[in-house]
Parts: C-alpha cells; structure tokens; sequence
C-alpha cells in the first residue's frame, strides 16, 4: 500500500473504448493507456491523480465514475475539452484489438507535485498535438528539479492509425525515453518505430539513452528487460483470452507497483534503480505478468484489484 505522503501522477489520454459485443452491437468502456495505468496502479492500492482531458458529456461523466470507483483523483483543468475522445475496438480472432481513434488532445501542466514518487505517461499524449510538446516540455522540467525529480515511467503504446509517421514520430518519442527512468513498449511498438530492425536491438540502445530500465513485451512469448546490469527474459504465462484490451497498460502498472514495492522509486531511490539486481527486475515483470493475466481474461480493460493478487 501507498505510504500517505506517497502519490503517483498519472499523465494522458482518456476515452470511451467501443467494444463490438451483442447480437451485432456495442458496448462502451472506459479506456485510454494512460487512464488504464492510472486505475491499475489504484486498484493495486497506490493513491493516483491523474491529468488527461475529457468533455462535459455523458462519456466524460462515465468515465469521472469509473475513475471514481476504483480511487483515482481526477486532477484539475481536466474537464476542459470540448467532447471526450473515443476508439472504436476491433477484435481479431485470437481477441487482439486494433483501433480507430476519434481523438483530443491537450492538458495543463500538474503545479502540485508534492508527495509524487512516480509520474507515468506515454501512449497517443507523447504522439498528438498540441498536447505531445508540451508534455515533453513537462517531464524535461522534472529532470531539472534539484533533486531530478520523481521516477519518470513511460510507455510509447504507438497506435499505427494516430502515429502515421514514425519517422517523425521518433525525436519527440526519443526525448522522452531519454528522460524516463523506466521505459515499457511492445515488440510491436518497436518494429513499426524502426522498420527493418529487430526489435530486441531497439529496446536495447534504448537502455543506453538513459534508462535505468527499459522492459519489452512479447505478448503471449512473454517479455525481456535489459538494465545496467544485463538482461532478464521471462518466459509468457498461460491465460484465458477474452481479449486483450488494457493488457499493456496492466503490465506497466504492475511494472510500476512491482519495483515500488520493493524500494526503487522516487528521487531519493533513483541510486538503487540504477543498480537494479536481476532478482528485482524478474519479480516486478513477475507482478506485471500475474496482473496482465487476470486483465486479458476478462472483457475490456479491466485491471485486476490487489486483492487478485496477493493471496
């Protein structure tokens, strides 16, 4: 559980996913990466506020209840777009969801950083203008901070059908994982960031740029870290798949809850995540796997409580 001076500030998009479902119809989720993060990490018993931008209307007011029931504090200034984003889902036969996006986005800087030991963010809000400058702006104002600030955790979550040029994609993207502590992306994500290259010798260089940690995820095959002191592959966990929508998102918030757990987040711990042991690595992607499970098990982004997982 949280310490009571002990937040983490959760920055990006939040949508309503439309999931197909019913006889030809549709149902509607609460989603986005960043928002899913965000009530993960909640419902894994962190305190969270989180910064995104969402209208005045009934998808906006659904997903304030969402985020309300699972113990996210909606930060202020974000209620201020002029309607709430939206991804329609579509679902191959293996249950993998593609996207097509309908989206807004723009944020206020959070002013209140006190008691923040994590700030995460990534996904479409480190993609889309005008709010991706200006979070880039943000999280290097972090790095500037006496002390460097609070772990800066971030996941690129590319959607093909958002960032059409990866190419021009890449120095904005770049930046940010050269300011983060922890950096978690797909081989996906990977092979369409740098086409015509392994995705393992990607998620490697990115380790050099400045990361303490960087984790890439291999769905089903299971995941790889690479860290200063070498690399830690971890083999993929049976599931159940309903879909595997949020399931990313699952896996970093378990990233995040499983290396926080253990005493490596936060400016004054920014020493022991730099010399983060194999043991460490292995049993926060062990966390991040067990959550990912229950989340692929059951429809839409749905993260498991903590109750879930520690018993």
């Amino acid at each position: 559980m949280s310490g009571a001076d002990e937040k983490a500030l959760v920055i990006g998009e939040a949508l309503m996913d439309i999931v197909p479902g019913g006889e030809g119809g549709s149902r509607e989720y609460p989603g986005g990466s960043p928002m899913n993060v965000a009530v993960a990490l909640a419902r894994l018993g962190r305190a969270v506020d989180f910064t995104c931008w969402i209208g005045p209307d009934g998808r906006g007011r659904a997903i304030e209840r969402h985020l309300a029931e699972s113990g996210v504090r909606l930060a202020p200034g974000s209620r201020t777009a002029p309607r709430t984003p939206s991804a329609a889902v579509e679902l191959d036969q293996s249950g993998a969801a593609k996207y097509v996006f309908d989206l807004l986005w723009d944020f206020e800087a959070p002013q209140d950083l006190a008691g923040a030991t994590v700030v995460h963010t990534g996904s479409l809000a480190a993609a889309h203008p005008p709010g991706a400058a200006k979070l880039a702006d943000f999280i290097d104002s972090l790095k500037a901070l006496p002390d460097g600030g609070p772990t800066v955790t971030f996941d690129p979550n590319l959607r093909p059908s958002v960032v059409r040029d990866p190419v021009a994609a890449r120095p904005l993207l770049e930046r940010l994982v050269a300011a983060s502590d922890l950096v978690k992306a797909s081989d996906e994500d990977l092979a369409y960031l740098y086409e015509g290259r392994a995705p393992e010798d990607s998620a490697a260089g990115w380790a050099k740029r400045g990361p303490a940690l960087v984790v890439m995820t291999r769905g089903a095959k299971g995941a790889k870290a690479w860290h200063g002191g070498g690399e830690v592959d971890l083999p993929g966990r049976p599931a159940e798949v309903v879909d595997t929508v949020g399931a990313g998102d699952t896996f970093m918030a378990g990233l995040i809850d499983g290396l926080w757990a253990q005493g490596l987040l936060g400016a004054a711990d920014r020493p022991a995540l730099a010399a983060i042991r194999p043991e460490q690595v292995r049993a926060a992607m062990d966390r991040a796997a067990k959550a990912a499970a229950v989340t692929v098990s059951r429809a839409g982004a749905n993260p498991p409580w903590a109750s879930e997982l520690d018993f």
